[in-house]
């Protein structure tokens, strides 16, 4: 893509990184400049963000304001010195945006996960000069998230952004969304110029765990925070429980630490590279037992072939969980993790038995 890949020329920090603060929802010209100037007073903020229209799960919800709530958002922002931004969903929101002079936007999970809402944005900005920020979709997809900033850098738009705000999962967790932060590692191997952040308050759910989420994404090596920031917490009109006030915000901030990618030292650098050598080793190992496990799975599938057997075993398939798991245990590792590890070696071995029964030789394409 032919990004604007610099943040720092179009968006710089003023924190130890980047910050991006203001309510889930402008409610009222009075709670967005108190919000702003809140935000502001703490001097760490790069910019104000605030929702006008709001996608709600529920009909019946708070939807947000509206048009009216852009001016309130802009006006707000000059007086404090700071650029806004809000979310678009379709060309009749980045039309009023762009009307009220707002000075990014960013496309939300519930947009981003469909191509015909996201071209439709895309045309409506095709010649504008305006940062976009990109939420991953709802789903763990990185196709569609890559896709998404494709479909706008195609209209002209470079100043691009990710906001890694984590993924719907059926399984209980103490988070909202599940960070799964493997697909902002992926996004970053594929688009490597496009700067990253984080919205802790989507992930997180709760004003207790956006620390920890934002240490974490710290030391992942994330550009910076999204954070929703609101004078009152307790009164606000749509996700409470997340949002937090400005002097949380700032003291989040300052107790994060910052830490380096890597250290000038003869004896770090050698330990590193003995630890990571070691880590190498057992990686080809597992890879060979992998290619062992291969081999096997091809003789069972001649058996059930020759026999007539039907390659998925719901038996043996919960028995497989049911033992793995409870050796998990034993080793101390994580039962999750173990899970879903194995959820994807039996996809494998799934896969390699429907291709043999279909005459399919090449079993590792």
């Amino acid at each position: 893509m032919d990004v604007n890949h610099s943040i720092k020329e179009w968006l710089p920090a003023r924190a130890k990184t980047l910050i991006i603060a203001g309510p889930c929802s402008v409610e009222s010209e009075a709670q967005m400049l108190e919000t702003a100037e809140g935000i502001a007073a703490t001097g760490m903020a790069s910019a104000l963000r605030g929702g006008v229209w709001k996608p709600r799960t529920k009909p019946g919800s708070f939807e947000g304001i509206g048009v009216p709530a852009l001016e309130w958002l802009k006006n707000a922002g000059d007086k404090v010195n700071l650029p806004v931004m809000t979310e678009v969903a379709n060309a009749l929101h980045v039309e009023e945006a762009l009307k009220a002079d707002i000075d990014m936007l960013w496309i939300g999970a519930r947009t981003t996960v469909n191509p015909f809402y996201v071209q439709e944005i895309a045309d409506a900005l095709r010649g504008v000069d305006i940062p976009v920020w990109v939420k991953n979709p709802i789903h763990p997809e990185v196709g569609l998230w890559l896709g998404a900033m494709e479909r706008l850098n195609s209209t002209g738009i470079q100043k691009i952004g990710a906001i890694h705000r984590g993924f719907y999962s059926y399984q209980s967790s103490p988070f909202r969304n599940e960070p799964k932060w493997e697909l902002s590692f992926e996004l970053r191997r594929l688009a490597p110029d496009i700067p990253i952040i984080c919205d802790p308050s989507h992930i997180a759910g709760k004003q207790e765990l956006i620390k920890e989420v934002c240490q974490s994404s710290l030391d992942l090596g994330m550009d910076g925070f999204i954070i929703e920031t609101h004078c009152n917490p307790s009164k606000a009109l749509s996700d409470a429980r997340q949002q937090i006030t400005p002097t949380h915000l700032q003291e989040i901030v300052n107790s994060l630490e910052t830490r380096a990618d890597l250290l000038d030292d003869e004896r770090f650098i050698a330990r590193l590279e003995e630890l990571r050598n070691e880590i190498d080793k057992l990686d080809h190992r597992l890879l060979d037992v992998l290619r062992e496990r291969v081999d096997i799975v091809e003789s069972i599938s001649d058996v059930k072939t020759r026999n007539q057997v039907k390659i998925f075993q719901m038996k043996r398939w919960f028995k497989i969980l049911e033992n793995r798991e409870a050796y998990a245990r034993e080793l101390g590792l994580d039962t999750e993790i173990v899970h879903e590890l194995f959820q994807l070696i039996h996809k494998y071995s799934i896969d390699i038995q429907i291709k043999a029964q279909q005459g399919q030789k090449d079993f590792t394409s």
